[in-house]
Formats: structure tokens, C-alpha cells, sequence
């Protein structure tokens, strides 16, 4: 593992493990549930969650990656079962990824494009912090406003919610 990844899987193992307290709170009879039309349901949001971090890790593998190859519309998973199992391979997918990659390959750029029309160009760790990471801590935090407005406990991220403190677990 070079060291530029060393400091990211660390993170990744923290915002993991909060990650799944979040999973874990989702009442399993809403997975078809949605707070707008316009919104995901709390199954695709459930499974896009679960799937950010290894999807990028696997893509982020090659030198590039095509849009236009991309399904953006999370599928509503039938059980949380399924979430968690697709979570753990998720895990699993960052931490092959992390342990490694070369610091040569983390300072190695990365393509993203739609088609011809270059998109981005960026170091592989740059990636992995913006669209692995905070992308995928964005929709947590999305899915605690859907946990809320199902009165369901919210769980502790940073530092006390409603629901709970970190000084009391």
C-alpha cells in the first residue's frame, strides 16, 4: 500500500463503520418508500450507498471511464439483506483497491469523458476523495433526512443527533 491511500483506508474503515449504523436503521418494510416524486426510493438510495465506494474502486482501476457506459437509476433492492451483502462487497472492492495501489498509480491521472467530450482529468486519489468518498458521505447524509422524516432514531455521524450522543454509546 503506498502511503498517499494509507491515511484514505483508514477513513474509509471509520465512515464505514458509520455507514452501516445508517444501513442498519432502515426500516425494512419502506424500501419503496420516497419523500418526492422526484426522489429516490429508500431501497435505490439504500443501494446507492452500498455501491459507491466499490464501484469506484473497481473504475478506478482502468484509466478512464465512459458515462455513456453508466446506469445512474439504483435498482429498489427486494431486502436489506441484500443491501448489506452488496455493502460488504463494497468494503471489500476499497480495501483490494487501497492496500493496492501504488503511490505512482494514486498520483496517476484518471479520465472520466461522455463520449469524445473530456469531463474531467484528475489524480487517482483526487477521484477517490471526490467521488468515492465525499459523494458517497453526501447521499449518507441524504438518507438521515429520509430516516427522519420516518421518525426512525437517526444515528450518530460526527457528533450527536437528535436521536442519540457519542458520548453515551
Amino acid at each position: 500500500m503506498g502511503s498517499l491511500t494509507e491515511p484514505m483506508l483508514k477513513e474509509f474503515h471509520v465512515e464505514a463503520a458509520t455507514t452501516k449504523r445508517a444501513l442498519d436503521r432502515i426500516p425494512a418494510d419502506k424500501l419503496r418508500w420516497r419523500p418526492h416524486t422526484r426522489s429516490m426510493t429508500l431501497g435505490q438510495l439504500a443501494i446507492h450507498i452500498a455501491t459507491v465506494p466499490g464501484v469506484f474502486a473497481r473504475l478506478i482501476k482502468a484509466d478512464s471511464f465512459d458515462v455513456t457506459n453508466a446506469n445512474f437509476t439504483p435498482p429498489i433492492p427486494h431486502t436489506l439483506e441484500e443491501v448489506h451483502a452488496i455493502f460488504a462487497d463494497s468494503v471489500r472492492a476499497v480495501e483490494e483497491c487501497l492496500t493496492g495501489m501504488s503511490d505512482e498509480t494514486a498520483r496517476g491521472n484518471w479520465r472520466l469523458h461522455r463520449g469524445e467530450k473530456l469531463i474531467s482529468n484528475e489524480p487517482r486519489i483526487s477521484v477517490l476523495r471526490s467521488l468515492m468518498l465525499n459523494h458517497w458521505y453526501h447521499h449518507r447524509g441524504q438518507l438521515s433526512v429520509y430516516l427522519r422524516l420516518l421518525d426512525v432514531p437517526v444515528p450518530v455521524t460526527y457528533g450527536p443527533t437528535a436521536d442519540e450522543s457519542p458520548f453515551e454509546l
